[in-house]
């Protein structure tokens, strides 16, 4: 009754949450982003019995307009990840391929499988970089679909303009390249691309970006794409009906309206990010976590596990240790913990 495949694909791991623990698992922020986001929030429940707007008109001419873009260029969808599952379905048919940095986020080769596409996974660089160059490589004419994620998760690193431009001028047209920019407000690299400014040179560019991280909506859902009329039209075509429901379509609108307020708080984890890089020797990250790279397998869950004994849940992959960086008084408590195990 089930597509054999099925069996040997991945499952998507959250973070751990422990009751009382310190939670820098998940990449999320520790507070709401305005109390007027509740209000709005309130406001909508009092009628949940009427379905959301099924086009997310409003929520996307906000967005359009926070961009300086046009309300056909955008796609809403339940999350970012929601989206990025979207690409692969509009552009992919089975055996068709879709390559991505690796380690990067842990969901693209389940995007690419559920639809019977084949992840081809490009290693980071030794530094924990993109490598630009190895992707171009492995183009082929199965390939559909390239997710650049810039910043990097889990890495934190990021790529300049001119390198991505480079990489552009070698990807076929006829190729979707999603630039990923999940962590977008935390970025703070002089020269970096930016997708709203891509879109515009490359029609076959797509960019991404979430409510989940940086505006505190990570428990609601609601990302966004936007780009080329004609990719957006297809995401809007396959999207689940009335998959942004009203709550968060209202939460979304409200911190579009206090978006200075809401941004305000990326600052703070800017300088404790840097607090926790600097503290633990490794390169500083653009997004809202530092990587610490692990040679040994065993490493990272070892290191996860004695923080979690003292209180502090981190991720631990293969490859490393990613800690979630929020406020100055978590990232005190994450130091002191830290202290204590080596």
């Amino acid at each position: 009754m089930i597509r054999a495949e099925i069996a040997d694909m991945p499952e998507y791991v959250p973070g751990k949450d422990y009751p009382g623990a310190i939670k820098l698992s998940s990449n999320e922020v520790t507070t709401a982003p305005v109390p007027e986001v509740k209000e709005a929030v309130m406001e909508v429940l009092d009628n949940p019995n009427r379905y959301p707007d099924m086009g997310v008109d409003k929520l996307r001419a906000k967005i359009a307009e926070f961009l300086g873009l046009e309300s056909n260029q955008i796609s809403v969808g339940c999350g970012s990840s929601a989206i990025c599952q979207e690409l692969v379905q509009i552009t992919c048919h089975d055996g068709d391929e879709v390559i991505f940095p690796w380690r990067s986020f842990e969901a693209y080769p389940i995007f690419a499988e559920v639809h019977g596409a084949q992840p081809v996974m490009v290693p980071l660089t030794a530094d924990n970089g993109l490598d630009l160059d190895a992707m171009i490589a492995a183009i082929n004419d199965r390939t559909r679909l390239i997710f650049v994620c810039n910043p990097n998760n889990p890495s934190g690193s990021t790529i300049t303009t001119s390198q991505f431009a480079e990489f552009m001028d070698k990807v076929p047209e006829d190729v979707v390249v999603a630039l990923d920019e999940a962590y977008f407000e935390y970025n703070r690299a002089a020269d970096t691309p930016v997708a709203t400014e891509e879109i515009a040179r490359h029609p076959n560019v797509v960019g991404l970006r979430t409510f989940s991280k940086a505006w505190g909506l990570a428990g609601i859902r609601v990302g966004y794409a936007f780009g080329a009329p004609e990719i957006i039209s297809a995401l809007n075509k396959v999207c689940l009906p009335f998959s942004v429901n009203a709550v968060a379509q209202a939460a979304a609108l409200t911190c579009l309206d206090y978006a200075d307020r809401v941004m305000a708080s990326t600052e703070e984890t800017v300088i404790q990010r840097d607090r926790v890089a600097d503290a633990l020797g490794v390169q500083r990250s653009q997004a809202n976590y530092v990587w610490l790279p692990c040679d040994d397998p065993a490493t990272a869950p070892e290191l996860a596990e004695r923080l979690a004994e003292h209180g502090v849940l981190v991720r631990a992959f293969p490859e490393g240790l990613r800690i979630t960086v929020t406020n100055r008084a978590e990232t005190d408590l994450f130091l002191a913990a830290w202290e204590k195990i080596t």
